[in-house]
């Protein structure tokens, strides 16, 4: 009876072991209801806890205004310093805010840094009835922007993130909309990285505990409801690598900012970016082209392929498949989209990017076509 416990004592610790040996993140984890931690360049995510789980999302929802308001500025609907009239509806508006007066005419860009700075629900509708004539309208526009990018568990209902019965966003969403934001409109890292804001002569200060404690960090949002609990998304760079960490349900601020230290630094310490392809490299075989004087036309990547690997895993050790290759038919022009290819480690996919032919096929003639032909319907038959 002892040599039996003995050996299914064994058999539990090797099974232990094995699972930390084959993840970095086996044995972390953060005090918080959900929690991802992505690398920015590459959406990689480097730690995930309940990241498909909806929630509310509190202030956080703040940043889906902010990225509709920064599209309608670069598509030319409203400009920096046009003037918006506050309305009752935006003197109404309880919670945080930048103490907007009725009729009051604030300029779009202090609307803005309001949301980012203050996270004022005022400048939330203000911004909301100037773009969509109603907060309403504004939402269903939050609503199909999440579609189109992706966001499969994110529903709005307003345009501030109080309190409203299905109003969610999952961890892996906030991460994604995060990373678009950065990468689209670098002008809201400016907006968050403010540390204070005044306004009719009101100081106030961001409320983003990373600022000026982590190093690197200029962004990006916290929130908080007694539905939501405190949750915070931060983004930090070092060593030209961007992070980005979100927490949802945490039980207080001192635990909100210590899980995001927490994710950032287990991200910073424990993983290297490297190169999986060059750009302009060739990559694989290549791929099938009918009717070309060439069977395969060489493939590459117009864009260096990074990835982003745990400390002790090197490059050598990933694997580079082409999949999803195009019906590419001769002639074929160098630079057409061929092929995707994905960057795998371990039978898991950290990343993917788009193949593009790096030559010019020309068609081939009609007789060499014609053997072609031929000796293919010889192989099927004797096959």
């Amino acid at each position: 009876m002892l040599r039996k416990k003995s050996v299914i004592v064994l058999l539990v610790f090797s099974l232990i072991m094995l699972s930390a040996s084959g993840t970095l993140s086996a044995g972390f984890d953060v005090a918080a209801g959900a929690a991802v931690l992505m690398e920015a360049s590459t959406g990689q995510l480097l730690f995930d806890k309940g990241s498909d789980t909806p929630l509310p999302p509190a202030s956080i929802t703040k940043l889906m205004t902010l990225l509709l308001a920064l599209e309608a500025v670069e598509k030319g609907q409203v400009a920096w310093d046009e003037q918006v009239i506050a309305s009752e509806r935006v003197w109404r508006m309880g919670g945080s805010e930048m103490f907007l007066k009725i009729g009051q005419e604030v300029t779009f860009r202090d609307l803005l840094t309001g949301i980012a700075v203050v996270s004022a629900n005022d400048a939330c509708i203000a911004v909301a009835e100037h773009l969509a004539g109603s907060e309403e309208v504004f939402v269903q526009r939050m609503n199909e922007r999440a579609a189109e990018l992706g966001l499969t568990n994110s529903r709005f209902h307003n345009s501030s993130g109080i309190p409203a019965p299905g109003h969610e966003m999952s961890a892996r969403d906030i991460a994604v909309m995060s990373r678009h934001l950065i990468q689209n409109h670098p002008k809201v890292l400016e907006l968050y990285a403010q540390r204070e804001f005044t306004f009719n002569n009101i100081r106030q200060f961001n409320r983003n505990p990373l600022l000026g404690r982590f190093p690197g960090a200029d962004g990006l949002k916290t929130g908080w409801t007694d539905e939501a609990g405190y949750c915070l998304v931060g983004t930090a760079v070092q060593n030209d690598v961007r992070l980005i960490s979100v927490v949802l349900d945490t039980a207080d601020e001192l635990a909100r900012l210590t899980a995001s230290q927490e994710l950032l630094n287990y991200g910073f310490r424990n993983f290297k970016m490297h190169t999986a392809a060059a750009a302009g490299g060739p990559i694989g075989e290549g791929v099938p082209v009918r009717d070309g004087r060439k069977l395969l036309a060489a493939v590459t990547s117009k864009e260096e392929v990074r990835v982003v690997l745990p400390e002790g895993r090197e490059p050598g050790e990933l694997e580079l498949l082409i999949t999803n290759p195009a019906n590419l038919q001769a002639p074929v022009t160098a630079g057409t989209s061929a092929a995707t290819l994905e960057v795998r480690l371990d039978g898991t996919t950290l990343t993917t990017a788009e193949l593009v032919t790096a030559e010019d096929i020309a068609r081939a003639n009609f007789f060499v076509r014609l053997l072609r032909t031929i000796t293919s319907l010889f192989r099927n038959l004797f096959s």
